[in-house]
């Protein structure tokens, strides 16, 4: 992910006024004032639109940004409170581990080698954990894993007017100064992992990536990043529906036309690709268990997968334990989101009035790609 960058060598500027004399009508001076100000208190980020080169900004453009640091029209969702304080999660392996009917009893079975997860019933014995299922495996071949606290945005009316992202990058790279610059300490501005930003303006360098003003000549390449963007109803969806965006890997919850909530995701990768196209929730759990590959060097198996919303065929939406890398790929298929992230969906979603021809809630899942992942935005 992380890729030093040449500075930007050229950008193409140009314009062209053509003003007839004869037909020029001066306005009264207090009227083109009120015309050409723009309103400090909105947020407007075409008043930046054309800085795109880490020259002075303009006096509307700097003030803009000092009222609007942070994206506006979203707050943070709430966290799954009660999974995250009652579940106990814990990796076994990746070599075969017995399990036992009690504490140093009898072998009764035998978790295979894999990536593997349990859920713990009973830590009160020494040197033992009771997993989901009754079965016993020793503590020392078992690591806790801790859930990832991120979570998404409720999105207020008019919050996605604008375009903000989530900052993907984990390894504190400070902004450059202009599109296409080197990582600048001197902007004093670094980037830290799951921020929300505000884009205020967008260029394009030579090898045709985007790059993001997110502050006062503070750029980043959008590789760091993952944008939210409002998008058209597909036809024929309505209600309450999902979009999945894989290039930038984060989601949207809709209702009708109305966003309603957003937040980053894993999707499938590389042989294991989540299928683009519009998709029916078939069936949802509050949690599942979920496995496959069995014998194979992908082999996993997962004990109690929270907020679980199928969608094709064994593919579904659901929370996740396991990993904190929310906003890269790396899943057999399913949609991965924080555990909070997908109770949200999945109680939003249940709470839908349209029902398909069984009588069961009707949601759909709209999964669609804004780029072709891992190149750049303009197809160089």
């Amino acid at each position: 992910m992380l890729q030093t960058r040449s500075r930007f060598s050229r950008f193409t500027f140009g314009a062209l006024l053509l003003v007839s004399a004869s037909l020029l009508i001066v306005a009264p001076l207090a009227a083109q004032d009120a015309e050409a100000t723009p309103d400090p208190t909105q947020y407007d980020p075409t008043v930046c639109a054309d800085h795109i080169d880490g020259s002075e900004l303009s006096a509307e453009c700097a003030a803009m940004i000092e009222m609007f640091p942070r994206p506006a029209g979203v707050t943070d969702a709430p966290q799954d409170r009660y999974s995250l304080g009652t579940y106990s999660f814990w990796k076994i392996g990746p070599d075969p581990i017995h399990k036992y009917d009690a504490p140093n009893g009898n072998i009764v079975g035998e978790i295979p080698a894999g990536y593997n997860f349990v859920t713990a019933m009973d830590l009160s014995v020494d040197g033992w954990i009771q997993i989901q299922g009754g079965q016993w495996v020793p503590s020392d071949t078992a690591v806790y894993t801790r859930p990832s606290f991120f979570t998404g945005v409720e999105i207020q009316e008019g919050g996605l007017d604008h375009q903000f992202a989530w900052v993907l990058d984990m390894s504190r790279i400070f902004v450059s100064e202009y599109p296409g610059g080197p990582w600048e300490p001197d902007t004093g501005r670094w980037l830290q992992r799951y921020e929300r930003v505000n884009i205020y303006s967008t260029a394009t360098d030579e090898e045709g990536w985007r790059w993001y003003m997110i502050g006062p000549n503070q750029w980043v390449e959008q590789r760091f990043v993952s944008k939210v963007t409002k998008i058209e109803r597909p036809e024929g969806v309505s209600g309450r529906w999902v979009a999945v965006d894989l290039y930038e890997q984060n989601l949207v919850v809709y209702e009708d036309d109305t966003p309603v909530f957003a937040t980053l995701v894993s999707t499938g990768t590389t042989h294991f690709d989540t299928n683009e196209g519009l998709f029916e929730v078939w069936a949802r759990l509050p949690a599942d268990g979920m496995s496959g590959a069995t014998g194979a060097p992908q082999a996993y198996a997962l004990q109690t997968v929270p907020w679980v919303m199928y969608f094709d065929g064994g593919i579904s939406l659901h929370g996740t334990y396991w990993h904190d890398i929310f906003g890269y790929r790396t899943s057999h298929g399913c949609v991965n989101m924080t555990i909070s992230d997908a109770k949200w969906v999945y109680d939003f979603l249940a709470g839908t009035e349209a029902v398909n021809d069984e009588g069961e809630p009707l949601n759909q899942v709209w999964v669609w790609s804004s780029g072709t992942y891992g190149q750049t935005s303009t197809g160089i």
